[in-house]
């Protein structure tokens, strides 16, 4: 009898174990309460395909432009009573977990005024802030009211270059770090055909902070930042052209900007004139060299002797394939961002890079960066 009450009092037991792990992958699974700050960028589309998924649920949207508003509810088939033509209205009438901001750079700021004393968490899309006098801003209002702040990239859901970080800095497969070169950017915004909305700010050097250097620039700060490990550079040299001032008047479309460290170097390409889309990495290292071509393809060479290899790399696991699965990770304490991508620590260099970049290119000479001070 008391082996049957012990084996009776395991079951029930298991069963419990059962029902509390299930609840808690629901409560996990439950889809993140979002709001979304301005219509405006081009990438907005990426967070209504992540609500088709299940991912997080949209539960208000702040747009001023009412036409522009209605052009989104039409295409992804939304209720309008999501759209708020005030972003502090959709806020408090709403209360989302999270907000992300497709707004203009110039606006990041406001979106962290207004969400940080709430207690809602932020991801803005790239790069962090137009400049660094706003970058500081946000950093202590995201500081002060305990908010995540992130920054979301495309590459940073690459596969291949998670993979050349860890042959780098796990594999130790190259040595140290000698160099990087990044390549970003594409044939230019109107030539692509972006958005009247998107155009309007993107080529604005208020609203911007400039133009291919600030649009695509970012890229390149923000992975060797990531590669050098959250190092900040000694300077940063910038020079910026206008290859097309008929089309774009007003910021440059040509950016090239040289960032040292103690025994390594960053050459960071950005432009809105290459012939084709591009968004690649090349990292040489003391005994070799990685490159990723594209989100999965790659090479690299290891020995002086050898030819180069191929490589494709997997696809990142989930949460880390995705910003608004990465994002529900972050907001549920699943994840912790430290110094990787999405990172406030490592888009406040980045912001850091591309204001010297910007005083460099204007003045013609090198910006040394001022040594951290501690907090």
């Amino acid at each position: 009898m008391h082996s049957i009450s012990a084996y009776f009092g395991l079951f029930i037991l298991f069963l419990f174990g059962q029902m509390t792990t299930t609840l808690g992958q629901a409560k996990t699974s439950k889809p993140l309460r979002v709001g979304i700050a301005g219509l405006v960028h081009g990438h907005v589309g990426w967070v209504f395909e992540s609500q088709k998924r299940g991912d997080i649920q949209i539960v208000g949207i702040a747009e001023p432009d009412a036409a522009l508003a209605q052009r989104y509810i039409q295409r992804y088939n939304l209720p309008a009573n999501l759209v708020f033509s005030d972003l502090n209205m959709m806020l408090d009438k709403t209360k989302p977990e999270a907000v992300t901001a497709f707004n203009s750079i110039f606006n990041h700021l406001a979106v962290v005024q207004a969400c940080a004393p709430r207690g809602i968490h932020v991801m803005v899309e790239k790069p962090l802030a137009v400049n660094l006098e706003h970058a500081r801003k946000m950093e202590a209002l995201a500081l002060k009211h305990k908010i995540h702040l992130l920054t979301n990239y495309e590459t940073t859901w690459y596969g291949s270059n998670h993979k050349a970080y860890d042959m780098v800095h796990t594999d130790k497969a190259i040595g140290s770090i000698r160099k990087m070169v990044v390549h970003d950017g594409h044939q230019g915004p109107k030539e692509i055909g972006v958005g009247p909305e998107f155009l309007a700010w993107l080529t604005d050097p208020v609203q911007n902070g400039g133009g291919a250097l600030i649009d695509f620039g970012c890229y390149g700060a923000n992975l060797t930042t990531w590669l050098m490990l959250g190092q900040r550079p000694l300077s940063v040299t910038a020079v910026t052209q206008q290859l097309k001032p008929a089309i774009y008047p007003k910021v440059d479309d040509e950016a090239t900007i040289l960032v040292t460290y103690p025994g390594a170097q960053a050459i960071i390409h950005g432009s809105w004139n290459w012939p084709y889309s591009r968004k690649d990495l090349e990292i040489y290292g003391q005994t070799g060299a990685v490159f990723a071509l594209d989100n999965t393809k790659m090479q690299w060479r290891l020995k002086s002797d050898e030819p180069a290899q191929a490589y494709q790399a997997s696809a990142r696991p989930a949460p880390y394939d995705d910003p608004f699965r990465y994002l529900t990770a972050v907001v549920r304490n699943e994840i912790k961002p430290h110094q990787d991508l999405s990172s406030l620590s490592n888009n406040m260099i980045v912001v850091e890079i591309l204001d010297a970049a910007r005083r460099s290119a204007q003045t013609g000479k090198t910006i040394l960066l001022e040594p951290a001070k501690t907090k």
